[in-house]
């Protein structure tokens, strides 16, 4: 028995070699037009729950290549399209998601954003055109698919809407059953990235992942990424006699210093946390002691149970300070995107495809951080493996990072992208199917 495994794994190296080598014939054929594509998305960014044109172009470009089974509309402008191998096996699911950012676009290139105000600064471009490569390319190659493959085109990743109201991205695909008929035995999703902090680094210093590498962590990759939204409730007085009020301003004042000392002070220094306040508003003129103060901010944690305990932590604070000076307050937090947990079955069987097709050395094991991506929904479902597409390029000025005005991708990045997700496609089929 130990012989026959010993020339099974002997084959099949061989075997995925091969593939890789036929992939990347058809890649580098591919490229001009996917380069194409991505440029037309780039031009044409689109806001959360407004993705119509870019669904529209995913969905025509999935009849172009031979898809039947394409359905539209789900979670308001999500795609989602299955592949049939030529061999019968399992089901695999590969995520990409389509929105963009309120951002102003700063670059000056001919595929620029042409509507103002608003960007592809987070890679979403890139993500969607990596994943039509991929149906591009296995559709081209069936026979070499030893199962199915579902593509699930998300809308609205980067929504966080601030009413707190219903549920949006991939959530609601999830309630909206993409994960079901036929329920696939993993999922594969990328963000570009071209700023990373490496394993092992301890220091502020920036990295960057290049196009032509891959990023990835093992078990936790990022944060639950939560919401809050606090009213400071005082009493309106006149700014000369602040005594007959209650001053919700200098409330508030003292409430954010406070909410900053659970982290430095209040918590376990080993548990990562983040408290960010990026809202602050209130009053009415300049002599007028304020009634009302309005903040919002963010809670970044990797634990659940200690994100219930920073909760608890802060309506403590909260009514604390605020009974101490006569005020009151209200607070709405809502809890968003989960933190992903990278399956670490997953993962130990994906590296090598990564390593056949970018080299050992392109392979870089990632710190995780503390943003947030709805992909944990994905993965709280089937195991899940989410990784980082690198992008930047030093000579080229692609070094900024995303969510911001300059932020752009070295396009050689899409046929990283394309090969690496093709092959862990794949190669997980060809594994499952045993």
């Amino acid at each position: 028995m130990k012989r026959f495994l010993l020339l099974l794994l002997a084959t099949a190296a061989p075997a995925a070699e091969n593939r890789d080598s036929i992939f990347q014939s058809s890649i580098e054929a591919m490229f001009p037009k996917l380069v194409e594509i991505r440029r037309d998305i780039h031009s044409h960014p689109e806001l959360p729950n407004e993705e119509v044109r870019t669904s529209k172009l995913v969905a025509d470009r999935l009849k172009e290549l031979g898809f039947t089974d394409i359905k539209t509309g789900v979670a308001k402008h999500g795609v989602v399209a299955m592949l049939k191998g030529g061999q019968d096996g399992p089901c695999v699911a590969v995520r990409a998601d389509m929105d963009a950012l309120p951002v102003k676009e700063l670059r000056s290139t001919p595929y620029r954003s042409q509507n103002p105000g608003v960007m592809h600064a987070c890679g979403h471009d890139v993500h969607t055109t990596c994943a039509l490569g991929v149906a591009e390319l296995l559709s081209r190659h069936r026979e070499l698919v030893k199962g199915s493959v579902k593509f699930l085109f998300q809308p609205a990743e980067e929504a966080m809407p601030a009413t707190f109201k219903g549920d949006w991205g991939a959530k609601l695909m999830v309630a909206e059953g993409v994960m079901e008929n036929p329920k696939p035995a993993a999922i594969f999703g990328l963000h570009t990235t071209a700023q990373v902090m490496p394993a092992g680094t301890t220091d502020d210093s920036v990295h960057y992942l290049k196009a032509g590498q891959v990023g990835y962590t093992p078990g936790i990759d990022n944060a639950n990424s939560d919401r809050f939204h606090i009213v400071i409730k005082g009493k309106m007085a006149h700014g000369s006699a602040p005594h007959k009020g209650v001053d919700a301003i200098a409330v508030a004042s003292e409430a954010v210093m406070a909410l900053q000392m659970i982290k430095s002070r209040q918590t376990n220094t080993r548990q990562p946390l983040v408290i960010s306040i990026g809202l602050i508003k209130g009053g009415d003129r300049e002599n007028i002691i304020a009634e009302r103060v309005e903040m919002g901010g963010t809670v970044r944690t990797y634990d659940a149970k200690f994100r219930d305990g920073i909760i608890e932590q802060m309506h403590r604070i909260l009514k604390g300070i605020t009974e101490a000076h006569g005020a009151g307050y209200e607070m709405e937090y809502r809890k968003t995107y989960p933190s992903i947990q990278n399956d670490l079955k997953l993962i130990a069987s994906t590296l090598p495809a990564f390593r056949r097709v970018c080299g050992e050395k392109n392979v870089i094991e990632l710190i995780p951080g503390m943003g947030g991506e709805d992909f944990s929904y994905f993965a709280q479902v089937v195991p899940g493996f989410y990784f980082r597409l690198g992008v930047a390029n030093e000579e080229k000025g692609f070094i900024h990072g995303g969510h911001t005005p300059m932020y752009d991708c070295d396009e050689a990045a899409i046929k990283t992208g394309v090969a690496v997700m093709a092959a862990a496609v794949c190669d997980f089929l060809d594994s499952a199917a045993k």
